[in-house]
């Protein structure tokens, strides 16, 4: 199944909820500000999607200093990131187990 992961508040969040509920696909909400993501996880999703899965246009990244930023030149430090700030994932993050991928131009997103 389907899992749409982000948080609720989040305007791409809104868009991909009304897109995936005026069609039939069947989808689980998680919510990152209740269920934040392990380390293996954030591993694996950056296995399937790449860089696109850290959001360096967000103000989450823009507050991070420039010593926390360069982490991001590596799975493990972009991992690290995230796991400590669950909002630089780039939403939204659609999760169907073999694939991934974010943004609202997903082709898990109908």
């Amino acid at each position: 199944m389907l899992t749409l992961i982000g948080i609720k508040a989040c305007d791409s969040m809104k868009k991909a909820v009304v897109r995936l509920d005026a069609s039939t696909t069947a989808y689980h909400f998680r919510d990152l500000k209740k269920q934040p993501p392990s380390y293996d996880e954030v591993l694996r999703w950056y296995a399937l999607v790449g860089e696109a899965l850290l959001n360096k246009r967000g103000t989450s990244w823009r507050k991070l200093d420039a010593e926390r930023q360069a982490l991001a030149t590596s799975a493990e430090g972009i991992a690290e990131l995230i796991v400590a700030n669950p909002s630089l994932i780039k939403r939204p993050l659609l999760d169907e187990g073999d694939q991934a991928s974010v943004g609202l131009e997903s082709p898990l997103l109908p």
